[in-house]
């Protein structure tokens, strides 16, 4: 009843596999060296252009005529193609989507006037009560749909864009977050970084930025460690272009085609590289240990001491180990560190090989792009705003260092799966001639996850929300930002509108009046460089004292007070939700934004698979989307340049957990069956059953043709239905109740950081999925799933006593249908606070046939004469009533 969104768009997917596969530029030859193009290794022969883009012999989308964009011309006059191609869904399957759509629309409010017509005069508040929820599942499921109406597929063209940009791309500054080496394993965080650091893009037009915000001197030394291994890896990379170029999830792959030009020397790189790679974790697992025999050394040589020391023989300036004034959690020094300076514009080749260097690089690009260590200051007193807090201090200190007008964000425990990833992007932003791409402020890419159970019980994935939802969107102003794997045109992140509504300059000048970005004169001296799309990156000739004072400035914490940092610059603070109301405020400034899907997927993640984990993890997310709809991102409250379907799409965003309150007590209805048979939602009930049967049917034939255009499986369609009702038996409406305490009390929710899973070292892939965190949050849906058992077993002991022919039979049957559907959707729960036993599904059904059984046995010999003699008394009371009242009108 409340399983409003059905999926959307993965035919898109099938779509992208063909014609991606298509359009990539071929990996380098790592035998040669690199083009003028800076890039690692020379291309083969340009990538073929797919003319119609694969929607000619597609049965879901087809092209859209282009042929009034496809006219602009280069210098020499020749006609240049588009840089990214769309696709539309074709009639044949739209416009009956469309119209089951209206149809069902129609079917609802006929409904509503049929329960008018027939109010339950017996439970007037039960009946209103009802009435209120449907009212909310209906406005909720039009707030769902509305944005769905004209989906649209937008996939790069990798070719056009070596073909018009062979040469000049532009800069990128890559940032990616961490916060606790133990709630997000250092060795995912190491990976990111060299699966970024061996990416396909131009060597010198990139840098890496990493983000620590614990301080911790175990991620430094491990970025030192990275620094080291990337001069082996990323040559490796470049000369047998190998994918993904994660070297974990890489050496965990059984085989691979082969792209590379050297495939003779392949094995015995492999086998040196593997070797390498095991010794690399087998020094990053110990960073810890070392790092702390090291300081004992040097503390037992300083009396009184105990910090943690540095290689060199420093203290090290973050948190210690054993927490010190100005060196813990929440206080300490701010620190930036380049590990790897900017290369030269120039190929740099390696070497042929030797006893030292038993691999052969001699053809191959060996620099490495610039990687810089980050740990913003902090001090008590001060609001860190966490994760968004941190993005703004690396966009600062990022356009001091390498200022590239496109950044990419990534958590750290997402990698780069596809090598390339960086120049699809690229075709949305730099794709101007009145297709959008100078107003494009940010490109999302799906989140794709790795270590998922094969079943993925608990929709980890989420497959109906990325190909669906989110796809679907590309028809108004665009996606949502979604929190990683996204590329942003600077300009926009520092708050400026899109050129259509002012130049980038004025509108700088007058907020660097208004003094909205700071007191830093050389940030600000910066920023029109940083709106300059045509631009690399420009890195400082020496770092020296003046520059590293302005560093030191931006990091520290009193740098925003008094700006419009995490208002109207930057990413967006005091909400758990910060991406979605980040992108709010694009959206709302005019700016647009593009949905791209690659094959393979441009970035992998690691997903939480333990049941509590991924509670925590969708109440941290309806809590924030509660926050931003009673805040000033309030969708209602933006003006004109916001598409108002797009303001839909929003309004549905912020209070999607509204409706679960609902279908929590809805839920909970069968508990009146339990005590009395004179409890009905609505009269006439068989009716009314057939009602809902009705519509709540015409949801999944509309999900069905929803499945058809996103492409996705019938199995993710199942797992999203069955988790959205997971969560709306508890965090939902825990969500809404915190949101309740803080309207009330004026007092923030905290909600806690998302733990990885650790169970790599543990030899079980899956493990957390079988293990049991019992917390407050799993109670609610436990008393659910109690009372709809209970109310099967009374089902079937009424069928039994009463018969089911008679009229108390078959409405405890058609009643039980109910139930029964409640318990399938909550199958995957019952799973998981089953441990161990959750991997013998067999136990989970005879236990509730137990239940089942031994309430309908109570029921029998117990629940059927007292109910005969409560009806026999109800029907007398009720005579009497008639008697004395005369009759009703």
């Amino acid at each position: 009843m409340a399983a409003t969104a059905a999926s959307t768009m993965s035919a898109a997917a099938a779509v992208t596999r063909r014609i991606n596969a298509a359009l990539r530029v071929d990996a380098t030859s790592g035998d040669v060296a690199a083009g003028a193009d800076g890039q690692n290794g020379r291309r083969s022969p340009v990538a073929k252009r797919v003319n119609d883009g694969g929607g000619g012999k597609d049965d879901v989308w087809v092209a859209v005529d282009e042929k009034d964009v496809c006219g602009a011309r280069g210098g020499d006059g020749a006609a240049r193609p588009p840089l990214f191609r769309t696709y539309k869904v074709k009639g044949s399957i739209l416009h009956p989507y469309r119209f089951l759509i209206l149809l069902r629309l129609i079917a609802i409010v006929a409904f509503f006037a049929w329960r008018v017509r027939h109010k339950n005069r017996d439970g007037a508040w039960l009946w209103t009560m009802s009435m209120v929820g449907d009212v909310w599942f209906g406005f909720s499921w039009v707030l769902n749909q509305l944005p769905k109406l004209s989906p649209i597929k937008r996939v790069p063209d990798l070719a056009a864009l070596a073909d018009r940009h062979s040469g000049d791309l532009p800069g990128v500054d890559v940032f990616v977050t961490t916060v606790d080496p133990v709630d997000e394993p250092i060795l995912y965080t190491v990976n990111t970084i060299l699966s970024i650091l061996a990416a396909d893009y131009p060597v010198d037009r990139y840098a890496c930025y990493l983000s620590d915000d614990g301080g911790t001197l175990v991620h430094y030394e491990a970025m030192v460690e990275v620094a080291k291994f990337a001069e082996l890896w990323v040559p490796f990379c470049r000369k047998h272009c190998v994918e993904p170029r994660s070297p974990e999830n890489y050496f965990a792959m059984k085989t691979q085609a082969y792209k590379g030009g050297v495939p003779g020397e392949l094995m015995s790189d492999h086998r040196r590289v593997r070797r390498e790679y095991e010794e690399f974790k087998v020094r990053i697992d110990s960073l810890s240990s070392t790092i702390r025999q090291r300081s004992d050394v040097y503390n037992a040589k300083h009396a009184g001491e105990n910090a943690t020391w540095m290689a060199d023989g420093t203290h090290w300036p973050g948190t210690w180990f054993e927490p010190a004034d100005n060196h813990q959690r929440g206080k300490h020094a701010g620190i930036v560190q380049v590990l790897l300076n900017h290369p030269s514009c120039k190929p740099r080749l390696g070497l042929a090989a030797s006893a030292e260097n038993p691999v052969d690089f001699s053809g191959v690009d060996v620099r490495l792009p610039m990687l810089v260590y980050i740990s913003r200051e902090k001090r008590p007193g001060y609001n860190h705003q966490k994760k968004a807090g941190a993005m703004n201090v690396m966009l600062r200190v990022s356009a001091l260092l390498s200022n590239a007008p496109f950044v990419i964000n990534f958590d750290g425990d997402h990698y780069v799966n596809n090598s390339q990833a960086f120049r699809a992007p690229m075709c949305f932003m730099l794709d101007g001639r009145g297709r959008g791409g100078e107003n494009t402020a940010f490109v999302q890419f799906p989140q794709r996850f790795d270590d998922v159970d094969p079943t993925d019980r608990y929709a980890n994935h989420n497959r109906v929300f990325f190909d669906g939802t989110m796809l679907s969107l590309n028809g108004l102003q665009g996606p949502s930002y979604l929190g990683t794997g996204t590329m942003f045109r600077r300009v926009a992140l520092y708050g400026v509108e899109p050129p259509r509504w002012g130049a980038a300059a004025s509108q700088i000048k007058a907020m660097d009046i208004a003094n909205k970005f700071g007191s830093s004169t050389s940030f600000v001296g910066t920023m029109l460089d940083g709106a300059n799309q045509e631009r690399s990156i420009t890195p400082l000739a020496v770092l020296d004292e003046s520059v590293a004072g302005d560093l030191a400035a931006l990091t520290a914490c009193a740098y925003e007070d008094g700006t419009s940092w995490g208002r109207d610059v930057g990413w967006v603070y005091n909400i758990a939700t910060e991406d979605v109301v980040t992108g709010f405020r694009m959206h709302r400034q005019g700016w647009r934004s593009v949905y791209a899907s690659v094959e393979p997927a441009a970035f992998r993640g690691t997903a939480p698979i333990n049941l509590t984990e991924r509670l925590y993890q969708i109440l941290r997310w309806s809590g924030g989307s509660l926050e931003m709809f009673f805040s000033h991102s309030n969708a209602l409250l933006a003006g004109r340049r916001l598409h108002p379907l797009q303001r839909v799409a929003y309004l549905n965003m912020s209070t999607y957990p509204i409706v679960t309150v609902f279908i929590f007590f809805y839920n909970l209805f069968p508990v009146m069956w339990l005590i009395s048979e004179q409890y009905y939602i609505q009269r006439p009930f068989g009716e009314y059953l057939l009602y809902l049967v009705a519509v709540i049917a015409m949801i999944h034939v509309i999900g069905m043709f929803e499945v058809k255009w996103a492409g996705i499986t019938l199995l993710d369609w199942c797992r999203n239905e069955q988790f959205y009702m997971i969560g709306s038996t508890g965090v939902y409406p825990t969500a809404v109740l915190y949101m309740a305490l803080k309207l009330v009390t004026g007092k923030g929710i905290y909600f806690r950081l998302t733990s990885k899973q650790t169970a790599a070292s543990s030899g079980d892939k899956f493990a957390d999925l079988y293990t049991v965190r019992w917390v407050p949050l799993l109670i609610p849906t436990i008393v659910i799933m109690v009372v709809n058992v209970a109310a099967v077993g009374v089902a079937v002991g009424k069928a039994a006593a009463w018969g089911p022919l008679t009229e108390p039979g078959w409405l405890a049957v058609l009643g039980m249908v109910f139930n029964v559907w409640i318990l399938v959707l909550l199958y995957p729960f019952a799973l998981g606070v089953m441990g161990q036993w959750g991997k013998r599904p067999a136990v989970l059904f005879v236990a509730m046939a137990m239940a089942v059984a031994a309430v309908a046995s109570m029921y029998v010999a117990f629940g059927a004469p007292y109910q005969a003699e409560l009806s026999g008394g109800a029907a007398s009371l009720g005579k009497a009533a008639a008697s004395l009242t005369g009759p009703s009108g």
